[in-house]
Parts: C-alpha cells; structure tokens; sequence
C-alpha cells in the first residue's frame, strides 16, 4: 500500500492556506503552519515530502526556513511564494536551494502541477541566482518565465542562446548568468558583432601578431584571450561574416584557434553566451548562417519578451528609470499619473525598455511637474511635445504646481485665480500695444469695446 504524500503549506494569510489545503488535498496529507517556528518544531518527527513557503511572515521568514530545511532534511523539495515578484526575489530561492517559485497571486492549478511535479522528482533544483539589474525586473507573467529560467541555469556552464528584440536587455541576461555561474571570478568580456566592421572584426575575436597587417604594431590579445577562464558575450551573432562563423566554430568545438598573422595555437576555455534580434533558423535556411555553428550556440535558448508584451511592468520600469535620473540630474523625481500610465501601457514600444528609459530621462529634464501627464508625453506617445509648449507654458505649471500644494481653503480657487491673471496680462499687454485705445485693445483680443469696458472695471484697471 502507497503511503499518501505529506504536503506542509507554511504562510501566515489564513484564506491562502485554506485554499491551498483544498488545491492540494488529492495530493497527499495538507498540513498547515501559520509560521516557520511551529513547522520547525515538528519537522523531525514528521518528515514532509514537500514543504510551500511565503516568504514574508511574522518570525522567522521563508528564506530562512529554506535554509533551516536544507540543513535538516536537505532532499525535501521547497516552494517559495511570494508576492514581491522581481528578479532578486525570484532567483534569490534559486540560490538558496529551492525547488521552485510562485509569485502571489498564484494560479492554483499552478501550485497543484508544481507540488505534482515535485512530488514525482523528489529532489531539490538547487540554483545559482543572478542579483537584481537596472532595468531588469518585472511583474508579469512573461518576465517571470525569464527570471526562472536565468535561475535555473546560472549554475551550469552550458552555451546559452538568448533571444529577442533590440532594447529588451540581453545583456543584462548573459551579465546576470555570469554573475553567479561557477565562473563568476573569471572576467566577463562583451562584444558587438554587429557594430565592428568585418574587416577588423576577426582580430578583435582572435587577437593578432604584431606586423600580421598595418598598423599591428605590437601583439594583441583578442576577445576570446581576454575571456579566458570566464564568459564571452558575442551580441548581434546573427550579423557575423560567413567566413568567422567557421574559425567561432572551431573554437567552440575545441577551444583553439590562431591569431591573425600568427602561428602558435592559443587555447582557452570560455563560456559563449551568445544573442540576437533575428530568427536563426531562417537565416539558415536562407544560407547566411551555419546550422552547425546554431548548434554549438544554442545548447539553451532563451527568449526576453519585447515591453509590448508585458505591460504591466512599465510602471516599474518607469518608477526605477525616474528614480536613477533624478540621482544623475539632480532634479525632482517625476512620478506617472494614471492617465500617462494608460497612455503608454498602449504604446508598441519598438524600442522596448531602452525606449522607455530614454522616454523617462527626456521628461526629467524637459517636464515641469512633478506629476507626469499625458500631455506631457512626446507626441509619439500620445500626448504633446514638452519642447513644443510656449515657454510661458512650463512657468504656468510650477506656478500652478505650487499653489495646489500650498493653497488653504481660504483661498481664493486656483483655476479663477489663474483665469483672472491671464486675462489681466492680456489686456494689460494690449492695452499697451495700442497706447490705451481701448476700441483697438479690444479688437486685438477679439473682444466687444463694452466688454473690454466691464473687465477694465472689474480688475480695477479702469483709470
């Protein structure tokens, strides 16, 4: 007879543990601790077969009952939850041994399938993770997959493929997978294959021996050399020349190559990691890339979602784009109101998050408010040029900006005031035009002499 699984949930929310114990309740034996000491206390005497954890409780939190699980019963497998989903906090489970990750709020077919599956392998996943980057965090679903997969394989050394359009930051993934791989200590060289003229592109990968062409004054060591022992991330692979993408694959195969203009054979030992915006597998079939060299290169593959896909991260994004400009510039924070927020939660982004930063820079310098509105935003966005503003425009705002900060309920309303002062400063300038004929002030505003008479009156200006 099989004996049921048993299956701890340890979270202090009381509605998230009854479902959970209802999700799970096929699966084996729930057994529910509102925090990790009370789990702690029983853990010798029954063993769980899985154990799921928030991450945030009162007490000892979930990370620090990972860590005490894997030193007591390091074999049972353990999910993390949490609702502070960004890279940190997903890949920091990783690092400390955990089986899995869920981000409140959780899909409960998701936990099932998890705890399953976890159930049926027995065994912890035990990750390296990479730490949170600028620009790389992120709430969605899409994003999520991402930080999972970076999780997973930080800790080996296998090639890596990474996949996706210009500006979404796959840098940033093959920074992150060097951080915390194994050779996290050798160096971590970066290269733009696109972005170097075929000509040159060759001794820049491979070095060359002094006199090997003019101008080679003195050997050099190329990208490869520079890498050893460490990571390589060749970016724009899909643009390199036919001709290196046969000496890159005999490199790749046996970690060997010649110089330019040299004799001697070099060898090194260097993780590629390798990128591009275009689709290989066509550029194979249309003969401009090796298959055997996609091969070698895309052991894992990994694709970064572009922004459009995941627009709830924006407001994140944005809040931490601000936040670095504001540092840089020394100028006020700018915060999104929910309308700007709409407004580029529908924007194509073809730039992805390169795009929204320099977006988010562009407005802490020209925007005058703090808030920002929509028709703050450059017209491509949907609202209006800052720069297109009349300069009285941005003075209007700080004035405006102020006043409902500092205005009492005593006070005379904000909107009057500003209408009464605009038109003043009109008639006055008018007034000034014409030398005091009021009949010629009154058809440059476009309005009646009589009218112009009466609003004289009323701001005291009649003399």
């Amino acid at each position: 007879m099989t004996t049921a699984a048993t299956i701890w949930i340890v979270d202090d929310d009381d509605s998230i543990r009854w479902v959970s114990q209802q999700a799970l309740s096929d699966l084996g034996d729930v057994h529910a601790f509102a925090n990790a000491e009370d789990a702690m206390r029983v853990v010798k005497d029954h063993r769980p077969d899985v154990v799921i954890t928030d991450v945030r409780m009162p007490g000892a939190n979930g990370l620090e009952l990972l860590a005490w699980l894997n030193e007591e019963v390091p074999k049972v497998p353990v999910i993390i939850v949490t609702a502070f989903a960004d890279l940190e906090a997903t890949v920091q489970a990783y690092t400390d041994g955990a089986y899995d990750h869920l981000s409140k709020p959780f899909d409960i077919d998701q936990l099932a399938d998890t705890v399953a599956r976890a159930l049926t392998e027995q065994k912890i996943e035990s990750n390296a993770a990479p730490e949170l980057d600028h620009g790389f965090v992120g709430e969605s679903q899409a994003m999520q997959d991402v930080f999972r997969s970076i999780g997973r394989l930080a800790r080996t050394q296998l090639n890596v493929l990474i996949s996706g359009e210009t500006g979404v930051g796959k840098e940033l993934v093959a920074h992150a997978l060097h951080r915390h791989s194994p050779r996290c200590d050798g160096p971590f060289v970066a290269i733009n294959t696109a972005a170097i003229p075929d000509s040159l592109l060759e001794s820049e990968l491979f070095g060359h021996e002094k006199g090997a062409f003019t101008g080679a004054d003195a050997q050099q060591a190329g990208r490869f050399e520079q890498a050893n022992g460490g990571t390589l991330f060749l970016d724009e692979i899909g643009d390199m020349p036919e001709t290196l993408q046969t000496r890159l694959l005999r490199v790749l195969a046996e970690g060997e190559f010649y110089r330019v203009g040299g004799r001697q054979l070099v060898t090194v030992d260097v993780r590629v990691i390798a990128a591009t915006h275009r689709n290989l597998v066509k550029r194979v079939k249309e003969g401009q890339f090796r298959e055997d060299l996609l091969h070698r290169l895309d052991v894992v593959s990994l694709r970064v979602p572009p922004l459009r896909e995941r627009p709830e991260d924006i407001a994140h994004l944005a809040a931490l784009f601000f936040k670095e400009a504001a540092a840089e510039t020394g100028l006020p924070q700018r915060h999104l109101t929910n309308a700007a927020l709409n407004t580029l939660q529908a924007h194509q982004w073809p730039g992805n998050v390169r795009e929204l930063k320099n977006m988010c820079y562009n407005l802490t310098v020209m925007a005058s408010g703090r808030e920002i509105r929509p028709d703050d935003l450059p017209n491509d966005y949907g609202g209006t040029l800052v720069a297109t503003n009349p300069p009285w425009v941005s003075g209007l705002r700080r004035w405006a900006d102020s006043r409902l900060t500092e205005q009492s309920t005593s006070e005379q309303g904000v909107l009057e005031r500003a209408q009464h002062l605009l038109e003043k400063t009109l008639i006055l300038s008018a007034l000034n035009q014409t030398g005091g004929r009021k009949a010629e002030a009154a058809k440059l505003l476009g309005l009646g002499r009589n009218t112009l008479t009466r609003k004289l009156k009323d701001y005291g200006l009649d003399l």
